[in-house]
């Protein structure tokens, strides 16, 4: 995130809900969206 964010791009991570590696073919329409929503900018 430091090394992109002088050119602006903002690198975010999802907020909840989803496990990192998860498969979101087993994802519910619910957690998508709170998980992409709430998503959380990294510093």
């Amino acid at each position: 995130a430091k090394l992109i964010k002088p050119i602006g791009i903002k690198v975010t991570r999802l907020a909840r809900g989803l496990p990192m590696g998860a498969d979101l073919e087993y994802a519910d329409e619910v957690t998508l969206e709170n998980a992409i929503l709430g998503r959380k900018e990294i510093n």
